[in-house]
């Protein structure tokens, strides 16, 4: 058996080594491909195989604080930042990212994004940046009605969907997996 002296002293040893070798916050840096954002770690230990290739669909439903980027946007910036510093051509990378619920609201326009939060939508340059670097955007056509948005309130290039549900069965059967966070 083993004392409770033993046990915390062996508990103190392990918050110690594994506090050593995490990632701390000041080790997470821009990438090469989407300057701004997605910050990443890199981590010396871990290889990704330089043929692979990715299609990845992304599901986001949570909205930003007004004036806030999107956090699971900022996600699609950083999986492609951490690939390609990994080695991962970034012609390999192929993502998705599908918008329904009150997100949606992330993906308006500046004027239409003025009219809900007298701002600027912060989320714009991420999205453009993204689409640049060939992230298809989608919006649940469901949720647009729902809230009444349409395509032309929305960051261009952009693209609605009937449901998110059928987006990601389009995706799927285009070979898209769906990040699970």
């Amino acid at each position: 058996m083993i004392s409770i002296r033993t046990s915390f002293a062996l508990a103190g040893t392990l918050l110690l080594v594994s506090t050593n070798t995490l990632a701390k916050l000041d080790d997470f840096k821009d990438g090469t491909v989407i300057k701004g954002f997605g910050k990443y770690a890199p981590v010396a230990t871990a290889t990704v195989d330089k043929k692979t290739k990715m299609k990845v669909a992304f599901d986001v439903a949570a909205q930003a604080d007004a004036g806030k980027v999107n956090r699971k946007f900022d996600s699609l910036a950083r999986f492609i930042n951490m690939q390609v510093a990994a080695g991962v051509p970034k012609e390999n990378i192929q993502l998705a990212l599908v918008v329904h619920g009150k997100a949606s609201f992330d993906l308006l326009n500046n004027p239409s994004y003025q009219k809900l939060h007298e701002q600027d939508n912060p989320n714009k340059p991420l999205l453009q940046a993204l689409m640049e670097n060939g992230v298809r955007v989608i919006l649940c056509g469901q949720t647009g009605v729902a809230y009444d948005i349409e395509l032309s309130q929305l960051v261009k290039g952009s693209e609605v969907e009937l449901s998110a549900m059928t987006a990601h069965a389009l995706l799927q059967q285009d070979g898209y997996t769906v990040n699970p966070f």
